[in-house]
C-alpha cells in the first residue's frame, strides 16, 4: 500500500481560497479540505485580503485535512514526512516583526492603486517602463510587489514608523506564513524562494539575489527584504501552536511555477493554468530568453540550492475565471460558477458578440493599464447564452495571444512530444473541468489541447518539490513517469481555419477598444 511509504502535504494559498492537501508516494491526494476568504475591494481598482484571515484558513484546512485522512484509515500523524507551499505570487505585506501584526491588509496582485507610481517612475528613470528589465525580467507595471510595496512605504504612518524602527518586515505570502509558521515572533524565519522573489521586480534573475541596483534606485531598505532559498530544499520546522509542530517545511514555490513542476514541464514544454486569472508559462531551459513580444521573462523552478535553474517564458492573464465570478456576484446572470457550461452550450456561436474583461487593464502581450472592460457586437439577437459565450471565449483569445507571442520569442512551437509534430497545451486550474472551455480553446489555437487527470496541480507541485527535498520521490519518478499522460484527456480542434481567422481578427478589434477607458467620467 502506497501509503505505508509515508505523506507529503501541500499548501496551496491561492488568491480566493486556501487549501491543505494529502499526497501518498503515488502522489494520489488522499485527503484535502479547503476554505474561502474574504475579498476587500476598497476603491474602484483596489483589492486587498486580510493577512490574519489567511494565516487562520492555513491552520483549519491543515487539521480539517488531517481529520479527513485519519478518518479514512490513513496513519498520516506518524507519516507525514514534510510539506510544501504554493501561494498567489506578488501579493505584498509589511508586518511588525515585535507584534507579529501586519502593518496594513495585503495588497493583491491584480490591485492597480500603483498606477501613478508606475508612471512617476516610468518619466523619472532613464529606461522608462524596461529600466529594470535586465535586471528582473519585468516591466514597470502594477502587477509587481515592489510598486506595492512602495505604495505602502509612501502612504501608510504605521510602515513608515515601522521602517525608522528596524521592526517593518516586507514579504509576499510565502513570507508571511513560513514566518509564523516557523515561530512568528519567537524566531520565525523570514525567507521567500527564488519564484516568488522573481515577481517582486527586485531579484536578479542571473544571480538570484537582490538586485543591489534595484534596491537602492528605489528606496527600499535591504533589511526589510527576505532571504531567497530554492524551491526545494529544508526551509525550517513547523512550530508549536500549529497542527502539525516538527513537521519540516521543504517546498516552496509561487503557484504558477508550482504548475509547471505539478505538470512536469521540462524545457520547451508549456502550461496553462485557469484559476482567476490564467497564466501561460514556457520552460526555456537553463538560459534566459528576452521577450520582445510583451512576454515576462522568469524562472521555471530551481530543485534544490545547488541545482540548475530553470528559467521560463510567462504570459499573465489577469481575468479568467474571475469574469465568470463577475458573471455570477454582480450581473447575477449564474448562481454558480459551474453553469456557465450549460449556458454557453446553448448557443453554437457568441452571435458576434465579444467580450474583453480589461476590468484592471490587459496584462500580457497588451501591457495596457488604461484599457477597461467593453462588450461589443450586443444586437437585439444577444441573449445571455451568448454573452456567458463570450465570456468563455475571452479566456480563450488571451491564451492565444500569449501563445502566439511565445511562439515569436522562442522561435519554435515548444514540445513536439506527441510524435504527430503537433504542439501540445497542457492545461490545469479549476476552469479546465468546463469540457465547453477546453474546446473553445483548441478550436481558436488550432492545436490541441491536454487535460491532466488530475487539474489541480499548483498544489502537487509544492508536494512534489517537499518530497524532492527530503528524499520521497526522485526527479525520475516526477519527469520520467509516462503513467499520467495516458489517461489526459485530449482536446483536438474542430473550427475550419477561415473562422478562426476571421474570429481573431474580431477579437483583435474589440481589445483596442478598450484602449484609453481609464479616463472615463464616473
Amino acid at each position: 500500500m502506497a501509503g505505508e511509504k509515508g505523506f507529503i502535504g501541500s499548501i496551496d494559498q491561492g488568491t480566493t481560497s486556501t487549501r491543505f492537501i494529502i499526497y501518498d508516494h503515488d502522489a494520489r491526494a488522499v485527503a484535502s479540505h479547503q476554505v474561502e476568504f474574504t475579498q476587500f475591494y476598497p476603491e474602484a481598482g483596489w483589492v486587498e485580503h486580510d493577512p490574519m484571515e489567511i494565516l487562520e484558513s492555513v491552520k483549519v484546512c491543515i487539521a480539517k485535512a488531517l481529520d479527513k485522512a485519519t478518518a479514512d484509515g490513513h496513519n498520516v500523524d506518524g507519516g507525514l514526512k514534510a510539506i510544501g507551499l504554493t501561494d498567489q505570487r506578488e501579493t505584498t505585506i509589511v508586518w511588525s516583526k515585535s507584534t507579529g501584526l501586519p502593518l496594513h491588509k495585503a495588497i493583491v496582485w491584480m490591485d492597480a492603486r500603483t498606477s501613478s507610481i508606475c508612471r512617476r517612475l516610468e518619466k523619472e528613470l532613464s529606461g522608462g517602463r524596461s529600466h529594470f528589465v535586465e535586471s528582473c525580467g519585468l516591466p514597470i507595471s502594477t502587477y509587481f510587489s515592489a510598486m506595492k510595496l512602495l505604495w505602502l512605504m509612501e502612504n501608510v504612518d504605521a510602515v513608515k514608523e515601522a521602517i525608522k524602527k528596524g521592526d517593518a518586515i516586507f514579504g509576499t505570502i510565502d513570507t508571511w506564513l513560513i514566518w509564523n509558521m516557523t515561530g512568528g515572533i519567537n524566531g520565525g524565519l523570514h525567507v521567500t524562494d527564488v519564484t516568488n522573489a522573481s515577481r517582486t521586480m527586485l531579484m536578479n534573475l542571473k544571480t538570484l539575489n537582490w538586485d543591489e541596483e534595484t534596491i537602492k534606485t528605489l528606496n527600499i531598505p535591504a533589511e526589510i527584504l527576505p532571504k531567497i532559498v530554492s524551491n526545494s530544499e529544508v526551509i525550517g520546522e513547523i512550530c508549536k501552536g500549529w497542527p502539525i509542530p516538527g513537521i519540516k517545511i521543504a517546498g516552496c514555490l509561487g503557484d504558477q511555477h508550482a504548475a509547471m513542476l505539478g505538470q512536469a514541464c521540462k524545457k520547451g514544454e508549456a502550461k496553462s493554468t485557469y484559476g482567476t486569472g490564467a497564466f501561460i508559462l514556457l520552460n526555456t531551459g537553463e538560459v534566459p530568453i528576452k521577450s520582445g513580444h510583451g512576454l515576462l521573462t522568469t524562472l521555471s523552478y530551481k530543485l534544490g540550492p545547488q541545482a540548475k535553474t530553470n528559467y521560463a517564458l510567462e504570459g499573465s492573464i489577469a481575468i479568467a475565471g474571475a469574469a465568470v465570478q463577475w458573471l455570477r456576484d454582480s450581473l447575477g446572470i449564474i448562481k454558480s460558477a459551474s453553469e456557465i457550461e450549460e449556458l454557453a452550450a446553448m448557443v453554437d456561436s457568441t452571435g458576434g458578440v465579444y467580450f474583453v474583461p480589461a476590468f484592471n487593464g490587459l496584462f500580457a502581450p497588451w501591457w495596457r493599464e488604461d484599457a477597461r472592460g467593453v462588450c461589443i457586437g450586443i444586437t437585439r439577437f444577444t441573449n445571455k447564452s451568448h454573452i456567458a459565450r463570450a465570456v468563455l471565449e475571452s479566456m480563450c483569445f488571451q491564451v492565444k495571444d500569449v501563445l502566439d507571442s511565445m511562439n515569436k520569442d522562442a522561435g519554435e512551437k515548444g514540445s513536439l512530444d506527441n510524435g504527430k509534430g503537433e504542439f501540445l497545451l497542457r492545461v490545469d486550474g479549476g476552469a479546465t473541468a468546463n469540457n465547453l472551455l477546453m474546446q473553445i480553446q483548441a478550436d481558436l489555437m488550432g492545436t490541441p489541447v491536454v487535460r491532466p487527470v488530475d487539474i489541480e496541480t499548483t498544489a502537487l507541485g509544492a508536494a512534489y518539490a517537499a518530497g524532492l527535498a527530503v528524499g520521497f520521490w526522485k526527479e525520475e519518478d516526477i519527469f520520467e513517469s509516462g503513467e499520467k499522460s495516458k489517461n489526459s484527456k485530449v482536446f483536438r480542434p474542430a473550427m475550419e481555419e477561415e473562422t478562426r481567422k476571421k474570429k481573431v481578427e474580431s477579437w483583435c478589434k474589440a481589445v483596442e477598444r478598450t484602449f484609453d477607458l481609464a479616463d472615463l467620467s464616473i
